[in-house]
């Protein structure tokens, strides 16, 4: 008898409890939403299977010993899995959209905003009882407000690594949203006509322009904000292997075999942190609504800026464009040409967008930097 007794206390079906059953359905959730809906499936496919294994009782995935901890000390908590994506983005992204029309750059710094406006968000959920953010709390949470999922994992492994679930599958879960969230916020803001600008097509960018620029970046950040170094150093690193073509076989391997594997740890080390105890509290609902609320104002943001400089700028600018200064590489660019064609079917905006998007992914690095240093000490 105390046989059987031993064994069915050793089954899961003995040891399960309601807030682990919840937390399974959520990364089935996930699984769903990558899956059936193709909302950004690269990560969180592995998220949703790392929620449902961290969740599973007796296996003890995310205990000391266990896979899952592993993985999530080795590269969340260090930091490092984040960095080698961005490197891997880096080594992905084409910055002659940006070069060609600097001025886009005030874009992607525009949807900024967004982050900041959130920071005093998150801290006036402080009235609300029961959620109890801290400065650096607010700060981890605020970066949702860029939709770069790199930046936020490692802001909050930095600064709220409680958090770190929860920030995680606001920051993706809005991501792959994009294209439901900002197509009406683009159209309140606009007019029809202003919709239907067409811009003049962009300059030619030489290779030296091309090679010169990611370096100068890095200049410019490590005189002005080294805590902005570790992300815009290795995606600067990634997009210079690209440029030079000197490297073809490591820029192949940073954007492909790397970053492939990187993403597939980095979503189950961020799934290990989507346990019960750590998810299901009224802090995470209060996670998920300021994350919509700084994505829409990002948005937002990024479209008012585009209205005010097409009102100074001798060449027409879209003010769709402005809304691709949110860093979701290349969906809000992709979003923002759609809503211009349907305004008007031979407006082509998509490297014009393409601008402000990859300056939003600076952008969204540079204010990580400016948090980690305002208050990662």
């Amino acid at each position: 008898m105390d046989s059987l007794n031993t064994l069915w206390l050793s089954t899961g079906l003995a040891n399960f409890e309601l807030g682990q059953v919840v937390m399974m359905l959520v990364g089935c959730g996930l699984l769903y939403l990558a899956i059936a809906r193709n909302f950004e499936p690269l990560l969180l496919l592995p998220m949703g299977f790392g929620a449902i294994l961290t969740n599973i009782p007796v296996a003890g995935f995310s205990e000391a010993g266990g896979l899952l901890h592993y993985i999530y000390y080795a590269g969340v908590d260090t930091g490092i899995f984040p960095l080698i994506i961005f490197m891997g983005v880096g080594a992905m992204t084409d910055f002659g959209a940006l070069i060609a029309n600097p001025k886009t750059l005030l874009l992607g710094a525009a949807a900024q905003f967004g982050i900041f406006a959130t920071l005093f968000g998150a801290i006036a959920l402080n009235y609300i009882p029961g959620i109890e953010f801290t400065l650096k709390d607010a700060s981890a949470i605020a970066i949702i407000g860029g939709a770069d999922g790199p930046t936020a994992i490692f802001l909050a492994s930095k600064l709220a690594p409680e958090l770190l679930g929860a920030i995680a599958v606001a920051a993706y879960s809005y991501m792959a949203l994009v294209p439901i969230i900002q197509p009406p916020i683009m159209k309140a803001l606009t007019t029809d006509e202003e919709r239907k600008i067409e811009m003049k097509q962009l300059r030619p960018v030489t290779k030296i322009e091309k090679i010169i620029f990611p370096v100068g970046v890095l200049a410019m950040t490590i005189f002005f904000l080294p805590s902005a170094t570790p992300l815009v150093g290795m995606f600067c690193l990634g997009n210079l292997m690209r440029e030079s073509g000197v490297v073809d076989r490591l820029s192949s391997t940073a954007q492909n075999e790397l970053i492939n594997i990187t993403t597939i740890f980095l979503g189950l080390g961020v799934g290990s942190k989507l346990s019960a105890e750590a998810f299901l509290n009224v802090e995470t609902l209060g996670i998920l609504a300021l994350g919509a609320v700084a994505f829409s104002i990002g948005t937002a943001s990024g479209v008012i800026m585009a209205k005010t400089m097409n009102k100074f700028s001798k060449d027409p600018i879209n003010p769709l464009i402005g809304a691709a200064g949110v860093s979701a590489v290349p969906m809000a660019a992709r979003v923002a040409n759609k809503v211009g064609l349907q305004a008007n079917p031979h407006n082509f905006l998509l490297m014009h967008a393409m601008g402000p998007n990859v300056a939003g992914v600076l952008g969204s690095a540079v204010a990580a930097g400016i948090l980690l240093a305002l208050v990662g000490g």
